[in-house]
Protein backbone atom coordinates (compact mmCIF):
# COMPACT_ATOMS: atom_id res chain seq x y z
CA UNK A 1 0.00 0.00 0.00
CA UNK A 2 1.75 3.27 -0.92
CA UNK A 3 0.50 6.96 -0.99
CA UNK A 4 -0.01 8.00 -4.48
CA UNK A 5 1.58 11.37 -3.85
CA UNK A 6 4.38 12.10 -1.85
CA UNK A 7 3.29 14.36 2.06
CA UNK A 8 5.29 17.63 2.90
CA UNK A 9 9.00 16.76 4.06
CA UNK A 10 8.79 16.42 7.87
CA UNK A 11 12.62 15.28 8.08
CA UNK A 12 15.88 15.82 6.19
CA UNK A 13 19.61 14.01 7.82
CA UNK A 14 22.00 15.21 5.31
CA UNK A 15 25.38 14.28 5.35
CA UNK A 16 25.35 12.34 8.90
CA UNK A 17 29.04 11.02 10.54
CA UNK A 18 29.03 9.32 13.68
CA UNK A 19 32.65 7.69 15.11
CA UNK A 20 33.74 5.93 17.85
CA UNK A 21 37.11 5.13 19.19
CA UNK A 22 38.67 3.07 16.03
CA UNK A 23 35.18 3.36 14.05
CA UNK A 24 33.46 5.03 11.33
CA UNK A 25 29.96 3.98 12.33
CA UNK A 26 28.40 6.74 9.48
CA UNK A 27 29.68 8.62 7.01
CA UNK A 28 27.52 10.78 4.62
CA UNK A 29 24.03 8.81 5.22
CA UNK A 30 21.05 10.86 4.18
CA UNK A 31 17.65 9.95 5.16
CA UNK A 32 14.26 11.97 4.24
CA UNK A 33 11.01 11.18 5.88
CA UNK A 34 7.33 12.76 5.00
CA UNK A 35 4.24 12.97 6.16
CA UNK A 36 1.86 10.04 6.00
CA UNK A 37 4.99 7.98 4.69
CA UNK A 38 6.03 4.30 5.42
CA UNK A 39 10.00 4.58 4.94
CA UNK A 40 11.93 1.35 5.14
CA UNK A 41 15.65 1.26 6.25
CA UNK A 42 17.44 -1.82 5.36
CA UNK A 43 20.71 -2.47 5.49
CA UNK A 44 22.71 -5.61 7.36
CA UNK A 45 23.64 -5.94 10.62
CA UNK A 46 26.65 -3.09 11.12
CA UNK A 47 25.50 -1.16 8.17
CA UNK A 48 24.92 1.93 10.65
CA UNK A 49 20.87 1.72 11.27
CA UNK A 50 21.09 1.40 14.67
CA UNK A 51 23.78 4.51 15.14
CA UNK A 52 21.87 6.82 12.53
CA UNK A 53 18.23 5.76 14.53
CA UNK A 54 20.21 6.51 17.61
CA UNK A 55 21.16 9.75 16.65
CA UNK A 56 17.45 10.76 15.33
CA UNK A 57 15.98 9.68 19.22
CA UNK A 58 18.46 12.20 20.72
CA UNK A 59 21.05 8.77 22.59
CA UNK A 60 24.11 9.53 20.29
CA UNK A 61 25.05 12.98 19.11
CA UNK A 62 26.16 13.00 15.75
CA UNK A 63 29.92 14.26 14.55
CA UNK A 64 29.05 15.58 10.97
CA UNK A 65 25.79 16.64 9.21
CA UNK A 66 22.59 18.32 9.38
CA UNK A 67 19.20 17.40 10.91
CA UNK A 68 16.10 20.05 9.04
CA UNK A 69 12.57 19.18 11.00
CA UNK A 70 9.83 20.88 9.44
CA UNK A 71 12.00 22.81 7.30
CA UNK A 72 14.04 24.39 10.04
CA UNK A 73 17.33 23.56 11.55
CA UNK A 74 17.37 21.40 14.69
CA UNK A 75 20.09 20.20 17.24
CA UNK A 76 18.97 16.78 18.73
CA UNK A 77 21.18 16.44 21.44
CA UNK A 78 19.18 14.53 23.77
CA UNK A 79 16.02 12.34 23.98
CA UNK A 80 14.23 15.45 25.30
CA UNK A 81 14.88 17.40 22.41
CA UNK A 82 13.64 14.50 19.76
CA UNK A 83 10.67 14.46 21.93
CA UNK A 84 9.75 17.83 21.76
CA UNK A 85 10.49 17.98 17.77
CA UNK A 86 7.74 14.81 18.01
CA UNK A 87 9.72 11.89 17.20
CA UNK A 88 9.52 8.80 19.24
CA UNK A 89 11.13 5.53 18.78
CA UNK A 90 9.84 2.00 19.93
CA UNK A 91 12.92 0.13 19.97
CA UNK A 92 12.78 -4.03 20.40
CA UNK A 93 13.59 -4.48 23.99
CA UNK A 94 9.95 -2.61 24.85
CA UNK A 95 10.70 0.61 27.49
CA UNK A 96 7.45 0.02 29.37
CA UNK A 97 7.55 -0.41 33.53
CA UNK A 98 5.89 -4.52 33.83
CA UNK A 99 4.62 -3.82 37.51
CA UNK A 100 2.38 -0.65 36.32
CA UNK A 101 -1.07 -0.18 34.53
CA UNK A 102 -1.76 0.23 31.01
CA UNK A 103 -2.36 3.80 31.37
CA UNK A 104 0.37 4.56 33.99
CA UNK A 105 2.63 3.71 31.29
CA UNK A 106 1.15 5.88 28.28
CA UNK A 107 1.38 8.62 30.65
CA UNK A 108 4.86 7.95 32.16
CA UNK A 109 6.87 11.03 32.68
CA UNK A 110 3.69 12.79 31.66
CA UNK A 111 1.41 12.92 34.33
CA UNK A 112 -1.41 15.62 34.45
CA UNK A 113 -2.23 17.55 37.69
CA UNK A 114 -5.22 19.32 38.39
CA UNK A 115 -5.88 21.06 41.93
CA UNK A 116 -2.47 20.18 42.70
CA UNK A 117 -3.13 16.30 42.83
CA UNK A 118 -2.93 13.76 39.19
CA UNK A 119 -5.57 13.42 37.52
CA UNK A 120 -6.44 9.96 37.60
CA UNK A 121 -9.44 10.41 35.88
CA UNK A 122 -8.20 12.04 32.71
CA UNK A 123 -5.13 9.68 32.51
CA UNK A 124 -7.74 6.40 32.12
CA UNK A 125 -9.74 8.09 29.57
CA UNK A 126 -6.96 9.49 27.15
CA UNK A 127 -5.78 5.83 27.35
CA UNK A 128 -8.63 4.71 27.02
CA UNK A 129 -9.28 6.77 23.74
CA UNK A 130 -5.39 5.95 22.42
CA UNK A 131 -6.00 2.15 22.49
CA UNK A 132 -9.81 2.81 20.83
CA UNK A 133 -7.82 5.09 17.81
CA UNK A 134 -5.58 1.41 17.73
CA UNK A 135 -8.45 -0.74 17.83
CA UNK A 136 -7.29 -2.55 21.08
CA UNK A 137 -9.83 -3.71 23.45
CA UNK A 138 -7.71 -3.92 26.83
CA UNK A 139 -8.90 -2.66 30.47
CA UNK A 140 -6.42 0.63 30.86
CA UNK A 141 -5.63 -0.62 34.64
CA UNK A 142 -4.53 -4.15 33.61
CA UNK A 143 -0.76 -4.49 34.69
CA UNK A 144 1.79 -4.37 31.63
CA UNK A 145 3.91 -7.26 33.02
CA UNK A 146 0.93 -9.20 31.75
CA UNK A 147 0.49 -8.47 28.45
CA UNK A 148 1.63 -10.38 25.51
CA UNK A 149 4.48 -9.05 23.49
CA UNK A 150 2.17 -7.89 20.50
CA UNK A 151 -0.02 -6.44 23.38
CA UNK A 152 2.76 -4.61 24.75
CA UNK A 153 3.84 -3.37 21.34
CA UNK A 154 0.39 -1.98 21.46
CA UNK A 155 0.77 -0.07 24.50
CA UNK A 156 4.26 1.56 22.99
CA UNK A 157 2.06 2.83 19.95
CA UNK A 158 -0.48 4.74 22.42
CA UNK A 159 2.17 5.92 24.12
CA UNK A 160 4.30 7.55 21.63
CA UNK A 161 0.78 9.13 20.69
CA UNK A 162 0.19 10.37 23.41
CA UNK A 163 3.15 12.39 23.15
CA UNK A 164 2.19 13.97 19.64
CA UNK A 165 4.52 11.66 17.57
CA UNK A 166 4.99 12.77 14.33
CA UNK A 167 8.02 10.89 12.97
CA UNK A 168 7.65 7.25 14.61
CA UNK A 169 10.50 5.02 14.28
CA UNK A 170 9.93 1.16 14.44
CA UNK A 171 12.76 -1.58 14.76
CA UNK A 172 12.07 -4.83 13.89
CA UNK A 173 8.23 -4.42 15.21
CA UNK A 174 7.24 -7.99 13.85
CA UNK A 175 10.48 -9.67 14.85
CA UNK A 176 8.96 -11.64 17.79
CA UNK A 177 5.23 -11.62 16.43
CA UNK A 178 2.87 -14.15 15.31
CA UNK A 179 1.00 -14.10 11.42
CA UNK A 180 -1.94 -12.87 13.24
CA UNK A 181 -0.42 -10.03 15.43
CA UNK A 182 1.71 -8.82 12.03
CA UNK A 183 -1.79 -8.89 10.26
CA UNK A 184 -2.78 -6.10 13.27
CA UNK A 185 0.44 -4.48 13.13
CA UNK A 186 -0.16 -3.76 9.49
CA UNK A 187 -3.51 -2.16 10.23
CA UNK A 188 -2.33 -0.18 12.75
CA UNK A 189 0.56 1.07 10.82
CA UNK A 190 -1.83 2.03 7.76
CA UNK A 191 -3.66 3.69 10.22
CA UNK A 192 -1.29 6.15 11.73
CA UNK A 193 -0.05 6.51 8.17
CA UNK A 194 -3.40 7.80 7.30
CA UNK A 195 -2.95 10.25 9.92
CA UNK A 196 -0.01 11.91 8.66
CA UNK A 197 2.54 10.73 11.16
CA UNK A 198 6.11 9.63 8.99
CA UNK A 199 6.91 5.79 9.77
CA UNK A 200 10.59 5.18 10.08
CA UNK A 201 10.36 1.06 9.82
CA UNK A 202 13.32 -1.17 10.44
CA UNK A 203 12.97 -4.99 9.59
CA UNK A 204 15.14 -7.72 7.61
CA UNK A 205 12.03 -9.30 6.31
CA UNK A 206 11.80 -8.05 2.85
CA UNK A 207 8.35 -9.19 2.20
CA UNK A 208 6.90 -6.76 4.80
CA UNK A 209 8.76 -3.92 2.65
CA UNK A 210 7.09 -4.75 0.00
CA UNK A 211 3.40 -4.88 2.00
CA UNK A 212 3.86 -1.57 3.98
CA UNK A 213 7.07 1.15 2.50
CA UNK A 214 6.16 3.76 0.09
CA UNK A 215 10.08 4.59 -0.05
CA UNK A 216 12.93 2.59 0.96
CA UNK A 217 16.66 4.04 1.88
CA UNK A 218 19.71 1.10 1.75
CA UNK A 219 22.66 1.78 3.82
CA UNK A 220 26.13 -0.40 3.93
CA UNK A 221 28.92 -0.37 6.08
CA UNK A 222 27.75 3.02 7.43
CA UNK A 223 27.48 4.57 4.08
CA UNK A 224 24.37 5.61 2.42
CA UNK A 225 23.89 3.61 -0.82
CA UNK A 226 20.49 4.55 -2.11
CA UNK A 227 16.57 5.94 -1.57
CA UNK A 228 14.03 4.14 -4.01
CA UNK A 229 10.27 4.31 -4.45
CA UNK A 230 9.14 0.56 -3.26
CA UNK A 231 7.11 0.42 -6.49
CA UNK A 232 10.33 0.81 -8.44
CA UNK A 233 12.39 -2.03 -7.17
CA UNK A 234 12.07 -5.78 -6.46
CA UNK A 235 13.41 -8.28 -3.91
CA UNK A 236 16.60 -8.81 -5.64
CA UNK A 237 17.03 -5.52 -6.57
CA UNK A 238 17.11 -4.60 -2.61
CA UNK A 239 19.20 -7.44 -1.84
CA UNK A 240 21.95 -6.90 -4.08
CA UNK A 241 21.69 -3.29 -2.74
CA UNK A 242 22.27 -4.00 0.36
CA UNK A 243 24.41 -7.37 0.03
CA UNK A 244 26.39 -6.84 -3.70
CA UNK A 245 25.11 -9.92 -4.62
CA UNK A 246 21.70 -11.28 -6.36
CA UNK A 247 19.16 -12.97 -4.46
CA UNK A 248 19.55 -16.32 -6.34
CA UNK A 249 23.31 -16.35 -4.82
CA UNK A 250 21.85 -15.89 -1.16
CA UNK A 251 20.81 -19.98 -1.56
CA UNK A 252 23.66 -22.47 -2.08
CA UNK A 253 23.49 -24.64 -4.87
CA UNK A 254 23.78 -28.39 -4.00
CA UNK A 255 24.45 -31.45 -6.08
CA UNK A 256 24.84 -34.41 -3.31
CA UNK A 257 22.37 -36.62 -3.23
CA UNK A 258 20.27 -37.74 0.22
CA UNK A 259 21.72 -40.87 1.85
CA UNK A 260 20.30 -44.10 4.10
CA UNK A 261 17.08 -42.86 6.07
CA UNK A 262 18.27 -41.25 9.63
CA UNK A 263 14.61 -40.63 11.05
CA UNK A 264 11.48 -42.13 10.49
CA UNK A 265 9.20 -40.75 12.58
CA UNK A 266 5.37 -42.84 12.52
CA UNK A 267 2.03 -41.71 13.51
CA UNK A 268 3.79 -38.67 16.44
CA UNK A 269 1.23 -36.93 18.79
CA UNK A 270 1.69 -34.78 21.16
CA UNK A 271 -1.00 -33.54 23.72
CA UNK A 272 -1.23 -30.18 22.23
CA UNK A 273 -0.89 -29.35 18.59
CA UNK A 274 0.61 -32.41 16.97
CA UNK A 275 -1.49 -34.70 16.64
CA UNK A 276 -0.92 -37.24 13.83
CA UNK A 277 2.91 -36.56 12.52
CA UNK A 278 4.88 -39.13 10.09
CA UNK A 279 7.83 -38.91 8.17
CA UNK A 280 11.57 -40.03 7.54
CA UNK A 281 14.89 -37.72 7.07
CA UNK A 282 17.64 -39.06 5.25
CA UNK A 283 21.61 -38.06 5.65
CA UNK A 284 22.27 -35.25 4.25
CA UNK A 285 19.19 -34.03 3.93
CA UNK A 286 17.74 -30.75 4.42
CA UNK A 287 13.98 -31.07 4.58
CA UNK A 288 11.54 -28.15 5.36
CA UNK A 289 8.34 -27.90 7.53
CA UNK A 290 6.11 -25.49 6.46
CA UNK A 291 2.81 -24.40 7.82
CA UNK A 292 0.91 -21.40 9.61
CA UNK A 293 1.49 -20.71 13.38
CA UNK A 294 -0.47 -23.30 15.26
CA UNK A 295 -0.14 -25.98 12.96
CA UNK A 296 1.93 -28.06 15.05
CA UNK A 297 5.80 -27.95 13.41
CA UNK A 298 7.38 -26.30 17.11
CA UNK A 299 5.28 -28.96 19.33
CA UNK A 300 6.58 -31.97 16.59
CA UNK A 301 10.26 -30.44 17.03
CA UNK A 302 9.85 -30.33 21.03
CA UNK A 303 9.05 -34.28 20.89
CA UNK A 304 12.18 -34.95 18.57
CA UNK A 305 14.44 -33.29 20.66
CA UNK A 306 13.15 -34.64 24.24
CA UNK A 307 11.65 -31.23 25.68
CA UNK A 308 7.94 -32.93 25.59
CA UNK A 309 7.21 -36.15 25.41
CA UNK A 310 5.10 -38.23 22.83
CA UNK A 311 1.52 -39.12 23.41
CA UNK A 312 1.41 -41.63 20.49
CA UNK A 313 3.58 -43.29 17.85
CA UNK A 314 6.82 -44.52 17.04
CA UNK A 315 10.47 -43.28 16.22
CA UNK A 316 13.45 -44.87 14.81
CA UNK A 317 16.78 -43.50 14.89
CA UNK A 318 19.86 -45.03 12.89
CA UNK A 319 17.65 -48.16 13.08
CA UNK A 320 17.24 -48.27 16.29
CA UNK A 321 13.65 -47.52 18.66
CA UNK A 322 14.34 -43.54 19.62
CA UNK A 323 11.63 -42.13 22.55
CA UNK A 324 13.87 -39.14 24.06
CA UNK A 325 13.58 -38.50 27.82
CA UNK A 326 14.89 -35.50 27.94
CA UNK A 327 17.07 -32.94 26.01
CA UNK A 328 20.20 -34.46 27.43
CA UNK A 329 18.78 -38.01 26.06
CA UNK A 330 18.60 -36.53 22.74
CA UNK A 331 22.01 -35.15 22.66
CA UNK A 332 23.72 -38.04 23.63
CA UNK A 333 21.84 -39.82 20.88
CA UNK A 334 23.32 -37.21 18.20
CA UNK A 335 20.34 -34.58 17.74
CA UNK A 336 20.29 -30.89 18.30
CA UNK A 337 17.98 -28.31 18.79
CA UNK A 338 18.65 -24.51 17.01
CA UNK A 339 15.49 -23.13 18.95
CA UNK A 340 13.50 -20.68 17.32
CA UNK A 341 14.46 -18.07 20.34
CA UNK A 342 18.23 -18.45 20.66
CA UNK A 343 18.47 -15.49 22.97
CA UNK A 344 15.70 -16.81 26.13
CA UNK A 345 16.14 -20.69 25.15
CA UNK A 346 19.88 -20.74 23.35
CA UNK A 347 22.48 -18.84 24.60
CA UNK A 348 23.44 -17.52 27.89
CA UNK A 349 24.10 -14.04 26.75
CA UNK A 350 26.17 -12.70 29.42
CA UNK A 351 28.72 -15.34 29.15
CA UNK A 352 31.69 -15.64 26.78
CA UNK A 353 32.14 -16.84 23.10
CA UNK A 354 34.01 -19.66 24.80
CA UNK A 355 31.57 -20.88 27.28
CA UNK A 356 28.63 -20.94 25.35
CA UNK A 357 30.33 -23.07 22.81
CA UNK A 358 31.56 -26.15 25.09
CA UNK A 359 28.67 -25.87 27.95
CA UNK A 360 27.30 -29.02 26.61
CA UNK A 361 29.93 -30.86 26.25
CA UNK A 362 32.19 -30.04 29.32
CA UNK A 363 32.33 -33.47 30.43
CA UNK A 364 33.67 -34.79 26.96
CA UNK A 365 36.50 -31.83 27.49
CA UNK A 366 37.01 -33.37 31.53
CA UNK A 367 39.31 -36.24 32.10
CA UNK A 368 38.76 -37.54 36.12
CA UNK A 369 37.04 -34.42 37.06
CA UNK A 370 38.96 -31.57 35.56
CA UNK A 371 38.32 -29.61 32.80
CA UNK A 372 41.41 -29.59 29.71
CA UNK A 373 41.58 -26.21 29.51
CA UNK A 374 43.60 -26.19 26.41
CA UNK A 375 41.67 -28.82 24.99
CA UNK A 376 38.36 -26.29 25.42
CA UNK A 377 40.59 -23.46 23.85
CA UNK A 378 41.62 -25.23 20.74
CA UNK A 379 37.99 -26.53 20.21
CA UNK A 380 36.39 -22.90 20.57
CA UNK A 381 39.25 -21.66 18.56
CA UNK A 382 38.63 -23.91 15.71
CA UNK A 383 35.15 -23.71 15.53
CA UNK A 384 35.60 -19.66 15.59
CA UNK A 385 37.29 -20.23 12.16
CA UNK A 386 35.35 -23.03 10.98
CA UNK A 387 32.23 -21.39 10.61
CA UNK A 388 33.37 -17.72 10.46
CA UNK A 389 32.28 -16.33 13.66
CA UNK A 390 32.87 -12.37 13.95
CA UNK A 391 34.41 -12.08 17.60
CA UNK A 392 37.41 -9.89 18.83
CA UNK A 393 38.58 -12.94 21.02
CA UNK A 394 36.43 -16.05 22.68
CA UNK A 395 36.28 -14.52 25.62
CA UNK A 396 34.12 -11.55 23.93
CA UNK A 397 30.42 -11.62 25.48
CA UNK A 398 27.54 -12.95 23.07
CA UNK A 399 25.38 -10.73 24.23
CA UNK A 400 27.52 -7.86 22.00
CA UNK A 401 27.01 -9.93 19.19
CA UNK A 402 25.14 -9.54 15.89
CA UNK A 403 22.37 -11.90 15.50
CA UNK A 404 24.08 -13.90 12.62
CA UNK A 405 27.24 -14.36 14.87
CA UNK A 406 25.57 -15.42 17.65
CA UNK A 407 23.30 -17.95 15.62
CA UNK A 408 26.99 -19.19 14.84
CA UNK A 409 27.92 -19.81 18.28
CA UNK A 410 25.03 -21.99 18.95
CA UNK A 411 25.78 -24.25 16.09
CA UNK A 412 29.67 -24.47 17.08
CA UNK A 413 28.28 -25.69 20.26
CA UNK A 414 26.35 -29.01 19.00
CA UNK A 415 28.63 -29.17 16.03
CA UNK A 416 31.64 -29.62 18.70
CA UNK A 417 29.47 -32.89 19.73
CA UNK A 418 29.56 -34.54 16.37
CA UNK A 419 25.79 -33.78 15.98
CA UNK A 420 24.59 -35.94 13.14
CA UNK A 421 20.65 -34.49 12.90
CA UNK A 422 19.85 -30.93 13.57
CA UNK A 423 16.32 -29.46 13.94
CA UNK A 424 16.80 -26.24 13.10
CA UNK A 425 13.39 -23.84 14.49
CA UNK A 426 13.24 -20.52 12.35
CA UNK A 427 17.22 -20.97 11.97
CA UNK A 428 17.86 -17.22 10.08
CA UNK A 429 15.11 -15.18 12.27
CA UNK A 430 16.03 -11.67 13.17
CA UNK A 431 18.84 -12.17 11.07
CA UNK A 432 19.71 -9.40 7.91
CA UNK A 433 20.46 -11.19 4.62
CA UNK A 434 24.09 -11.44 4.38
CA UNK A 435 24.08 -13.18 7.64
CA UNK A 436 21.48 -15.47 6.10
CA UNK A 437 23.35 -16.47 3.12
CA UNK A 438 26.27 -17.11 5.88
CA UNK A 439 23.93 -19.68 8.02
CA UNK A 440 22.48 -20.99 5.14
CA UNK A 441 25.76 -21.92 3.54
CA UNK A 442 27.14 -23.78 6.90
CA UNK A 443 23.51 -25.86 6.19
CA UNK A 444 24.78 -26.87 2.87
CA UNK A 445 28.13 -27.99 4.02
CA UNK A 446 26.41 -29.62 6.90
CA UNK A 447 24.16 -31.87 4.77
CA UNK A 448 27.03 -32.33 1.96
CA UNK A 449 29.23 -33.89 4.75
CA UNK A 450 26.07 -36.44 6.02
CA UNK A 451 24.33 -34.47 8.58
CA UNK A 452 20.53 -34.53 8.40
CA UNK A 453 18.55 -31.55 8.93
CA UNK A 454 15.26 -30.75 9.90
CA UNK A 455 14.51 -26.89 9.32
CA UNK A 456 11.03 -25.22 10.37
CA UNK A 457 10.67 -21.97 8.82
CA UNK A 458 7.65 -18.80 8.65
CA UNK A 459 9.58 -17.57 5.32
CA UNK A 460 8.72 -19.63 2.15
CA UNK A 461 11.39 -18.08 0.14
CA UNK A 462 13.81 -19.94 2.62
CA UNK A 463 12.05 -23.01 2.54
CA UNK A 464 11.78 -23.27 -0.90
CA UNK A 465 15.62 -21.96 -1.47
CA UNK A 466 16.99 -24.38 1.21
CA UNK A 467 14.62 -27.56 1.41
CA UNK A 468 15.08 -30.81 -0.47
CA UNK A 469 11.84 -31.89 0.27
CA UNK A 470 8.59 -29.60 2.16
CA UNK A 471 6.25 -30.82 4.46
CA UNK A 472 3.01 -28.64 4.67
CA UNK A 473 1.52 -28.93 8.12
CA UNK A 474 -2.02 -28.05 9.01
CA UNK A 475 -3.68 -28.83 12.57
CA UNK A 476 -1.12 -30.85 13.66
CA UNK A 477 -0.53 -33.27 10.80
CA UNK A 478 1.53 -33.03 7.42
CA UNK A 479 -0.98 -33.02 4.86
CA UNK A 480 1.10 -32.53 1.81
CA UNK A 481 4.94 -33.81 1.28
CA UNK A 482 5.88 -31.66 -2.07
CA UNK A 483 9.05 -32.19 -4.18
CA UNK A 484 11.79 -29.10 -4.95
CA UNK A 485 10.03 -29.21 -8.07
CA UNK A 486 6.73 -29.07 -7.29
CA UNK A 487 7.15 -26.75 -4.26
CA UNK A 488 6.12 -22.99 -4.88
CA UNK A 489 4.92 -19.72 -2.35
CA UNK A 490 1.35 -20.45 -3.76
CA UNK A 491 0.96 -24.38 -3.82
CA UNK A 492 2.55 -24.33 -0.02
CA UNK A 493 0.18 -21.68 1.11
CA UNK A 494 -2.71 -23.37 -0.38
CA UNK A 495 -1.94 -26.55 1.55
CA UNK A 496 -1.14 -24.62 4.60
CA UNK A 497 -4.77 -22.47 4.99
CA UNK A 498 -6.78 -25.59 3.59
CA UNK A 499 -7.60 -25.00 -0.33
CA UNK A 500 -6.04 -28.18 -1.89
CA UNK A 501 -8.45 -28.01 -4.40
CA UNK A 502 -6.67 -24.78 -5.67
CA UNK A 503 -3.73 -25.84 -5.38
CA UNK A 504 -4.10 -29.56 -7.04
CA UNK A 505 -5.16 -27.27 -9.83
Amino acid sequence: MTTEAPGRVLLEMKGIGKSFPGVKALEGVNLTIREGQVHALLGENGAGKSTLIKILSGAYTRDEGEIFFDGAKADIRTPADAERLGISTIYQEFNLTPNMTIAENIFLGHLPVKGGRIDWGTVRSRSRELLDSLDVDLPVDTLTGRLSVAQQQMVEIAKALNRNTRILVMDEPSAVLSERDIENLFAVVRRLQAAGIGIIYISHRLKEIFELADEVTVLKDGRYVDTKQVADVGMDDLVKLMIGRDLEDVYPKRAVPPGEVVLTVSHLAQSHLAKDVSFDLRAGEIIGFAGITGSGRTETARVLFGADRATAGTMTLFGAPYSPRSPRDAINHGVALVTEDRKRQGLLLKLQVFFNTTISGLDRLSRFGVLDLKGEQGLVRTWIQNLRIKTPTPQFLVVNMSGGNQQKVVLARWLSLGIKVFIMDEPTRGIDVGSKAEIYQIMADLADQGVAILMISSELPEVLGMSDRVMVMREGRIVKELSREQASEEVVMQYAVGHEEAAAR
